[in-house]
């Protein structure tokens, strides 16, 4: 129970963990509701609506077929990291139409992971370029659609024009460990660039 986490906390002298905000981002259908409720300690928030008949001239179901359910605002979990680091997920929608909602989504956040989906590299493009303009660190993660990985990283960062220090990781969003790494990954990154260099 939370009250009595806090007396716990209180008693002992350690203060409340920090939070930060990071965004889970990446085209439409590369897996972000899925790796934000895979790696949630809550029952995570989604603002899912079915595909309709009418969304066919405007979503691009192209290696996608399957998809029956789209985010229309955003996707929110939560994950203890260690006893003095909570992360607060944000997951962006996917489509175009959508894409107004991320400089609000982006607000406050210290860093994103962008979702790669090597099937349709492109689609994770306008994340990329979104997050670089910014100034907001990010780490790629290839999901392994089917638990497969067709590509060794470092053939994603050449196809993706990435500098060496973005990390591309490798992971299944269906797994729990697996989008957990990644979020270390990033946390790394954080920490790294947040520490000067002596």
């Amino acid at each position: 129970m939370a009250g009595s986490d806090t007396i716990a906390r209180a008693s002992t002298g350690r203060s409340a963990p920090d939070t930060v905000k990071i965004l889970i981002a990446g085209g439409f259908g590369v897996g972000k509701t899925t790796m934000v409720g895979s790696v949630s300690e809550i029952v995570p928030l989604r603002t899912e609506e079915p595909l309709t008949m009418a969304g066919l001239d405007v979503d691009d179901l192209d290696g996608i077929e399957e998809k029956r359910a789209t985010t229309v605002a955003m996707d929110f979990g939560r994950i203890t990291v260690s006893d003095d680091l909570v992360l607060y997920l944000f997951g962006t929608p996917g489509q175009q139409r959508f894409w107004f909602m991320w400089n609000d989504l982006a607000l406050g956040a210290l860093g994103a992971v962008v979702l790669v989906d090597v099937r349709r590299p492109e689609s994770s493009f306008a994340a990329i370029d979104f997050f670089e303009r910014r100034g907001i660190p990010f780490v790629i993660a290839v999901n392994g659609f089917h638990g497969e990985h067709p590509y060794p990283a470092e053939d994603v960062r050449e196809a993706l024009t990435l500098p060496e220090g973005v990390p591309v990781l490798l992971c299944d969003a269906r797994e729990r460990e697996s989008c957990r790494d990644v979020l270390v990954a990033l946390i790394d990154r954080l920490i790294a660039e947040a520490v000067p260099a002596r």
